[in-house]
């Protein structure tokens, strides 16, 4: 009876073992599932902290370039008279135009003292003309260069968008800009691949764009390629949002320039009514305004008036210009 008890005991025993060690023999493969699934996971979660770090990084180098950039640009406001010829498009070298200045003050200075003006009143109203007139001659037609450059600009960035996407190298794409796009972008690029040929890096020969024209939009495009060039990434992404961001931004100056119209005209009309009052009077009443040129206290008054006349066109040319 022992013997039969104790070998049932055994029996019970190692059925108890069998049913402790198979599930957990049974259950290794899911354990080990499950092992792989949670490295799996933690990999995943480093490769996304990689990938927002790096994000971060090339975030962080775009705001940089763009912070350097800006305040390089800002720091260039004042321009100096070369630079001012050569942001206009000009090709005059600086003697040249200070030689047109004094001719344009000496012919002015001519023509005023034969209409009988006075002497002193002759020759300010010449020097100042020949200070001012020539700057605003080439303030007017750097602004002229810099509006067509921006009108072509957008469609340049999608131009060098289409060639980086079909697989063309970002040369080759600016090399197509410089052959079939418009002036003044055409030679602004051509100029850029002219720097490359002499040895320059794409990230110096882009700067050229910026010393030529110094504006936002083009500081924009320069921070893009610098920072691709140094940090990698989608060139056709950003390139594109760029496009859309220059685009938007001359939608809004033309949005401007429609409401500030009606300024502007305000303005023109009010600071030429003095002259057109004048010289109807002088059809009319020939000799009612000559006392302010032939007495002393009328050219003195004359000149008082237009220094307040010169002010107040200054203050309306002012309030009609618009940051965006």
């Amino acid at each position: 009876m022992s013997v039969i008890l104790i070998f049932f005991l055994a029996i019970v025993t190692v059925g108890a073992a069998g049913f402790a060690l198979v599930p957990s023999l049974m259950g290794g493969g899911r354990a080990e599932q499950r092992r792989k699934a949670f490295q799996g996971d933690i990999r995943a979660n480093r490769r996304e902290n990689d990938s927002i770090k790096r994000g971060d990084e090339r975030r962080k180098s775009v705001q940089m370039a763009l912070k350097s950039q800006t305040d390089s640009l800002n720091a260039k406001k004042r321009v100096t008279l070369p630079q001012m010829l050569f942001q206009a498009g000009m090709t005059t070298k600086p003697a040249t135009f200070i030689r047109n200045s004094i001719i344009v003050g000496a012919v002015l200075f001519l023509v005023l003292v034969v209409v009988q003006v006075p002497f002193y009143f002759a020759a300010i109203f010449a020097v100042a003309a020949a200070y001012l007139l020539p700057r605003m001659y080439v303030g007017r037609k750097r602004k002229k260069y810099q509006s067509q450059f921006l009108d072509e600009l957008p469609n340049a960035v999608e131009a060098i968008v289409r060639g980086v996407k079909t697989g063309l190298p970002l040369n080759d794409s600016i090399r197509v800009v410089a052959k079939d796009a418009k002036e003044p972008v055409k030679s602004e690029f051509q100029r850029v691949l002219d720097q490359q040929s002499f040895g320059m890096s794409m990230t110096e020969a882009v700067t050229v764009l910026l010393d030529r024209v110094p504006l936002a939009e083009v500081n924009f495009f320069v921070v893009v390629i610098t920072v691709q060039q140094q940090a990698g990434g989608n060139l056709s992404e950003a390139l594109g949002n760029l496009a859309k961001v220059l685009r938007n931004r001359k939608k809004m100056k033309m949005k401007i320039q429609a409401m500030s119209s009606e300024a502007k005209a305000s303005a023109g009309i009010i600071g030429s009514l003095p002259f057109v009052v004048a010289t109807l009077v002088s059809l009319v009443s020939p000799a009612y305004l000559s006392p302010l040129f032939t007495t002393p206290m009328g050219n003195i008054w004359l000149g008082v008036a237009a220094l307040m006349l010169s002010f107040g066109v200054f203050v309306m040319n002012r309030m009609v210009q618009f940051d965006y």
